[in-house]
């Protein structure tokens, strides 16, 4: 088994086909998106694939060391920048090609207008994780 972060990009990657910001759902939009990736979890947590997974605020900061004392801290990520995490979801999956499967299928959230966003997401595996595809 190997381990993925499947990133879900607010901005940053190739636009999705269904390109109408979160901001500007229904409601009733957002609950179907949201309730889309809660059974999506649900149902990889029953084949033991699902680790875990979170929604992120678009707030935050950035933060580094910088000799003793307290650490410097400055306003960030900004929502005018190029790149903005949405989520992350964490999966344990026997090969490349099955994180892949199960990216595609998890790009097909439905967004504006209940129809699949096909948002790109970023999938990437653990550092010193042996990836392995079939042909």
């Amino acid at each position: 088994m190997t381990k993925y972060l499947l990133l879900k990009h607010y901005r940053g990657a190739p636009a999705a086909v269904n390109d109408v910001p979160m901001d500007r759902w229904t409601p009733e939009e957002v609950s179907a998106h949201l309730q889309y990736m809660d059974d999506f979890a649900r149902r990889l947590e029953g084949t033991g694939e699902y680790v875990d997974g979170q929604a992120l605020s678009p707030e935050g900061m950035f933060v580094r060391y910088d000799g003793e004392g307290r650490p410097p801290v400055t306003d960030g990520p900004f929502p005018e920048t190029k790149d903005l995490i949405a989520g992350w979801m964490v999966i344990d999956v026997e090969s490349q090609d099955r994180a892949v499967e199960l990216a595609g299928e998890l790009s097909a959230a439905p967004g504006a207008g209940g129809r699949p966003i096909h948002e790109w997401l970023e999938v990437r595996p653990f550092l010193g994780a042996h990836t392995t595809t079939t042909d």
